[in-house]
Formats: C-alpha cells, structure tokens, sequence
C-alpha cells in the first residue's frame, strides 16, 4: 500500500502541489511554518476525511477560496486506485474513487490504513480514555468488517437515548432501545477485548525493544461491571442517568490502559519514554494489521527528531524500515534524519509552500 502520486490544491498555503512519492521513505525538511506539517495533514486528510489539527475545515481551505482539492494514486501490489477529495467551504465534502461518485469518507479510510505520529500524539497515553478507544476502533475498523455499522448504530443509539434522558421521559419510552443497545454494546466489547488481546503481545514484544528497562502490561475495561449483563444495567441506574441526564456506563466509557512496572504509564514515564511507547503501540499496530490481512499501514511522522535520542531515533527507523511500509517524515534539517539510512528514498525540501525535490 502506497501513495504514488499526490496532487493538493488550495490547502493551507500548498496552493498547486504535485509529487510523486518513493514507495518506501519520503523525507520532507523545511523550517517551521514552511508547510510540511501542512503536507502531512493533507495526506492523512486524504485518507480520514478529516484533520489531525483542526476541526474547522474553513481554516484549511487557503484564504478567500471556496475549496481545497485533494487528489491520489494509490499502488498496492498489483491493484492501483484513484482516490479524489474536495472540501467546500459551505461543509459539503465530495469524495471519489476512480472517478466514481457516492463514496464515503470510511471507504477513503479503508483504503488508506494510516499510522500517524505527531508531538502532540502523546494524549494517547496521557489524554482522556476516548484517545484509547479510538486506537482499538481503527484496528476493528480494519479487521472487522461488520465493526464499523455496528459502531454507528450504537452511537445512535446512545445519542437517542441521552436525549429521552434528558427530557425526562420514563423508562417505557427507551426501553425498546435499551434491549438494542444492549445487544450490540455486548458486540462491540467482545470485539474491542479479542482485538486488545490480540494485539497485547504485539505491544509488549515492541515495548521490550523500545523501553527495555520498563515492564509494560495493558489491559482493556469496557465500561461497566464485569460479568453484568448490559441489559439489566441500564434498566438498574435509569433513575441516576435520569436525573444526571445521560447514559453513565457503557462501552462509551471503555479504555484501554498501560501501566509501567505496575504504575499507570503517565505518571511515571518521561515525555521522551512516552513518545517511545507511543510510537510502539503505532508501529505494533500497524505490524499486527499486516500479518492479519496482509496490508500495510501508512506511517505518518511529523518532527521526527523531537524528544528521542539518537539511538531512540535509530531504533525507530529501522523497524520501520522492517516493516516494509511507505513512511512519511518531516524534519526542520537532513542532519536530524541521518540515522535513517534506507536504500531507497526521495527527499523533499518545502519552503513557505513550494515544494521541490532534492
């Protein structure tokens, strides 16, 4: 899985963009503010539909122009796609896929696996649960193609139900969805469990490599009392949810948690060791998705150099070297990236918007 060739128009200050990538690595280095950053993001844009930077699409979309364009060709082994995106300033967003219209933004997605890993990326250990269950979403997103329906309907359902919630309504009035949502609350658990279980020794091998003087365990909670049937547990609290106005426990609450030498990971671990167990998870994430279905990941890395030391930075580059996947790298100059030495690769110099290749 590659991106071969991409074309950006209109985002951000990339007003007429047009590479060709190595199916390997791809070095991109400019001063801050240059536009790498901005080059990253209209790639994961690509394949999410969305931002990893803002969640007001107006901001993107280059100063006084209706919309931004986003358009790829993707390579995997002997299949070849065109994917296309435009974004419009009234909301709308178009998407294609060999110039077919009708598509959704999850068929971008599921076409373009992607691993990102930024700076701020560290609210997956140290922000609130919602960062961890979106990491084992996107793996069942991946794995588990009845996952995706079913984790819109719940989310409906939940959404309904808060709202009977909060307009006082008795518990005749939800009872009929309560029995649905118990039903695939219970689905989208044992989903979220097999996946966390499955993926825990990929971790936990990764994590010997990357922080060997820690012991790293992980563990997944889905939200309510262990060995209670969801059902009954809804009909049980409906007062308190009544009165407090929204659904208290579910698998809206799961988290999956890590904890060094027994300690929860964000207290103990340095911002440096977090940044190294984050990249693990990453990189083990996207390993697993590979042996399972025999599709590689796309590794987005923005400001590679920050918070990891040399030997750190070289370890990182060479599983990702191992991992045979089209890799992504912005850096403010080519000495931060000199312990990536792969055989193959295209260096990309971006300076306020222009890009050239080296």
């Amino acid at each position: 899985m590659a991106i071969s060739r991409l074309i950006v128009e209109k985002f951000r200050n990339l007003n007429a963009v047009d590479l060709e990538f190595d199916p390997g690595f791809n070095f991109l280095v400019g001063n801050n503010g240059s536009g790498k950053t901005s080059l990253l993001e209209a790639i994961f844009y690509l394949g999410h539909g969305r931002s990893f930077k803002s969640a007001v699409a107006n901001r993107i979309i280059a100063y006084d122009e209706p919309h931004f364009t986003l358009f790829g060709q993707i390579q995997e082994s002997q299949h070849q796609w065109s994917v296309g995106l435009q974004k419009l300033r009234q909301g709308n967003t178009i998407t294609k896929i060999n110039g077919e219209d009708g598509n959704k933004i999850a068929d971008l997605a599921h076409l373009l696996p992607m691993q990102l890993i930024t700076p701020e990326g560290l609210t997956l250990l140290n922000g609130g649960p919602s960062f961890r269950r979106a990491f084992l979403d996107w793996g069942l997103f991946h794995h588990q193609s009845a996952f995706h329906s079913a984790w819109l309907a719940l989310n409906r359902l939940l959404k309904q139900r808060n709202a009977a919630l909060s307009q006082q309504q008795p518990y005749a009035a939800i009872k009929i969805w309560d029995i649905e949502l118990a039903n695939l609350a219970h689905q989208v658990s044992d989903w979220r469990a097999t996946y966390a279980e499955e993926l825990r020794p990929e971790i936990e091998k990764t994590c010997q490599l990357f922080l060997p003087e820690l012991e790293i365990a992980v563990s997944f909670h889905r939200g309510w009392e262990k060995d209670t049937h969801y059902g009954e547990l809804l009909q049980q609290h409906f007062e308190r949810d009544k009165a407090i106005g929204y659904t208290v426990s579910g698998p809206q609450k799961a988290d999956f948690r890590f904890k060094a030498n027994g300690l929860p990971v964000e207290d103990v671990l340095s911002r440096g060791q977090l940044k190294l167990l984050m990249c693990a998870l990453r990189l083990a994430q996207g390993e697993h998705l590979m042996q399972q279905k025999q599709r590689h990941c796309i590794f987005l890395i923005d400001d590679f150099a920050s918070e990891l030391d040399q030997t750190k930075r070289a370890l990182l580059a060479e599983r990702l070297q191992q991992s045979g996947s089209q890799v992504f790298v912005s850096a403010i100059t080519q000495n931060q990236l000199k312990e990536m030495q792969p055989t193959q690769y295209k260096l990309f110099s971006i300076n306020n918007g222009q890009i050239s290749e080296l």
